[in-house]
Order: structure tokens, then sequence, then C-alpha cells
């Protein structure tokens, strides 16, 4: 894969913040979680962060959320799986003024 289309893959690996009451829990040990596409590595998600915050990066988890099963009307659905990633950032590093932090 050549640098520039390595780069491109980079900037679409990264879907959003995930907002939860335990992703505000984990900002405290210097965390974020983040929604990432559901065939990254956990190599690519911190080349990512790295890429688009310019902040150091010490290690980082993965998750497969399955998605929920709902009803709609008189049928059954169900909502897509997805992935996200727990972003432990080195010290000193913060993406606070990227995420509305205070």
């Amino acid at each position: 894969m050549s640098h520039t289309a390595h780069q491109e893959r980079l900037m679409t690996v990264i879907r959003g913040p995930h907002l939860s009451e335990k992703a505000h829990n984990v900002a405290e040990q210097n965390q974020v979680v983040l929604k990432v596409s559901k065939d990254a590595t956990k190599k690519e998600v911190q080349q990512a962060v790295e890429l688009l915050f310019e902040v150091k990066v010490e290690a980082v988890q993965v998750v497969n959320v399955k998605g929920k099963s709902k009803r709609f009307q008189q049928s059954m659905g169900r909502r897509s799986d997805w992935k996200k990633a727990y972003v432990k950032l080195a010290e000193g590093s913060s993406l606070e003024e990227f995420f509305g932090g205070e």
C-alpha cells in the first residue's frame, strides 16, 4: 500500500467519539473512547489518532459491540454491530479541545 493510500485509510478509521457514562469515567484516567470502523486494527487506530490529533498514544484496546435486537411494529430487526476503541494517551497529552472537555 502506498504512503498516500495508507494515510487515506487512516483518515477513515475513526468514525467519531463514543459518549457514555463509562467513557466519561475513563476520561479521568487520560483515556478516550472512539467509534472506529469494523475492520480497524489496534495499530491503525493508534496511527490514526496520532496523525489526526497530534498526540502520543500509549495503548489501544478494541471491543466488538454486538447490535441490539429491536422490534419494528410486528417484525423483529437488528441494529448493526460496531467496534469501539479505548485509547490511552501518553502523560501530558489531551483531546479535550476536540471533544469539548472542561
